[in-house]
């Protein structure tokens, strides 16, 4: 799966734990959503950024969409 190009952040593996505490494994996905943004020499590329680093690049004015 891919990673946020901002954040590097990935999928994370775990366990699944039922009532009876029996441990089965399983992943967490990212919300990961394919945007257009301008690099740092102004071209427009498209890649991966997570939800939660693209609220808070817009906001923070790092992230500029295209």
């Amino acid at each position: 799966m891919a990673k946020c190009y901002v954040t590097g952040l990935g999928p994370t593996t775990g366990n699944n734990r039922s009532h009876s505490l029996q441990a089965t494994r399983r992943t967490w996905k990212p919300n990961l959503q394919k945007v257009r943004i301008k690099d740092k020499d102004g071209k427009v590329i498209r890649v991966y950024v997570s939800t939660r680093a693209l609220r808070t690049g817009i906001k923070n004015g790092s992230i500029e969409r295209a």
